[in-house]
């Protein structure tokens, strides 16, 4: 791999070379690899073809959780976001021990792994909110919840600079990965200004179908705003914004 010199970077094929854009700027690749055919039938690639099938099977995974939670996960995500959690959702499948290789899944692996899961790497929950907060997750009712007991916002919570009030968040999800399909309940607390008040206690419900037999997920986050003549605007497009998953239920 080389980058590409010049006043007009190229985008595009010429030949066996790729020219196209990345973080790192302009780069071009030559075309190489295995051809397709013999990868797929190949016994020589049948480990490569059980690690790609495995590996898709979690990215998919992946994909569906983020989509599950992106009503509150895309105001709190990093450049990363998706590759970290196909990274963990991969841990996930190959805790598997049941499957056969190349066959193994993400409901026979351990879920649990997904705990405590990162949505924005660059502003970790137990780093930005220090209240402590109880979770619980009934199966039997569907109802995944939070519980804060009172705080002072200027001692609890790590103020970026700018940030004026905070919200609460949380979000609770029952995922079903073998249908591809899920269902999500969101819940959030007023708008609260930072300041050394104590507040009142926050208690945050996400109700699902009660009796699921899909894995369940809570997730809690916080989300800064900055006031400006009465009006509340997100600080820095979520940049300082967390959310973590805090909970995992497994049937």
């Amino acid at each position: 791999m080389a980058k590409q010199n010049g006043i007009l970077p190229i985008k595009g094929k010429i030949g066996n070379l790729s020219f196209y854009k990345s973080r790192d700027g302009h780069l071009v690749r030559e075309k190489g690899g295995i051809d397709a055919n013999r990868m797929a039938s190949d016994p020589a690639f049948q480990r490569t073809r059980e690690n790609q099938s495995e590996f898709a099977r979690a990215g998919s995974a992946a994909k569906l959780l983020r989509n599950a939670v992106r009503v509150v996960s895309k105001s709190a995500s990093d450049r990363r976001q998706f590759s970290r959690l196909a990274t963990r959702m991969s841990e996930v499948v190959k805790s598997d021990l049941v499957s056969d290789r190349g066959q193994r899944n993400v409901i026979d692996g351990n879920i649990g792994l997904l705990h405590r899961f990162e949505f924005n790497i660059a502003a970790v929950l137990e780093s930005t909110l220090f209240a402590p907060f109880t979770a619980a997750i009934d199966r039997v009712t569907g109802n995944l919840s939070i519980e804060i007991p009172a705080f002072v916002p200027e001692k609890s919570i790590s103020k970026p600079e700018g940030a004026s009030h905070f919200q609460v968040i949380s979000a609770g999800t029952a995922v079903d990965f073998e249908g591809n399909a899920y269902e999500t309940a969101t819940a959030s607390s007023a708008t609260l200004p930072f300041d050394n008040e104590v507040t009142d206690a926050i208690t945050l419900s996400n109700a699902v179908t009660a009796n699921s037999t899909n894995p369940l997920f809570l997730l809690l986050g916080i989300q800064f705003f900055q006031e400006v003549n009465g009006k509340m605007y997100p600080l820095k497009n979520g940049g300082f914004n967390a959310l973590s998953v805090v909970m995992v239920s497994i049937q």
